[in-house]
């Protein structure tokens, strides 16, 4: 997400929390690219907007370096000519501020599944050695036996799973599953994650972070 508003980009970090999903959250053009290079992502949501640029460049940027990824625009841009011009430089689709969350969570869904060109659940089950991780169906299981995680573990094993061969920092898991966590911190979550899915299943890199043990 590229959001230079504080209030939405909060609501919306909390909303996805929630859902169970892990968002990174930037407020400016600068690093995108570099973070749509560096990891997998589903979807991007992007405001035209921003301190250090226009959105509608990033997005250029993005479909000229032949990223696919559906990107959603968020704006206060409401003219029909702004509409067009998203479209035909590459958006998915188009959402007018102020907007209704529940609208936004649709339409988001709706692209990244139009994008995936299929509704195989398949497509989005991870494994990493006994642990299966569904994501449609926020399911987990170990050695086939099915685990209940909290929306917070959840989301800190499917950020590790989804990238099995890489070690994730800690702030970048802090970003992405626990940005309003308070009292509880990355150890104790990845602690009580551990009891549930095995000591083993998550390995510590001392002074970076943790990664999927395959």
């Amino acid at each position: 997400m590229i959001e230079d508003d504080l209030a939405i980009g909060r609501a919306l970090l909390a909303v996805f929390q929630d859902e169970g999903h892990a968002c990174v959250w930037l407020r400016m053009t600068a690093g995108a690219m570099e973070r749509v290079e560096a990891e997998h992502f589903d979807a991007v949501i992007l405001d035209l907007s921003l301190p250090d640029g226009d959105g509608t460049d990033l997005l250029q940027a993005m479909r000229t370096a032949g990223y696919s990824l559906p990107v959603l625009i968020i704006t206060a841009r409401d003219s029909l000519q702004d509409r067009l011009y998203g479209f035909d430089i590459g958006a998915d689709d188009y959402l007018i501020k102020p907007f209704e969350i529940p609208e936004l969570l649709v339409r988001l869904r709706a692209i990244v599944r139009r994008c995936s060109g299929t509704m195989d659940a398949a497509e989005h089950i991870w494994t990493a050695g006994t642990i299966t991780v569904d994501e449609a169906r926020m399911q987990v299981s170990r050695t086939g036996v099915p685990v209940t995680l909290s929306k917070t573990e959840f989301a800190l094993l499917l950020a590790l799973i989804k990238q099995p061969d890489r070690v994730l920092t800690r702030a970048e898991l802090e970003k992405r599953a626990l940005p309003h966590s308070e009292g509880q911190t990355l150890d104790v979550h990845i602690f009580n994650l551990r009891k549930k899915i095995g000591e083993t299943a998550i390995r510590t890199v001392r002074g970076v972070g943790y990664m999927a043990q395959a």
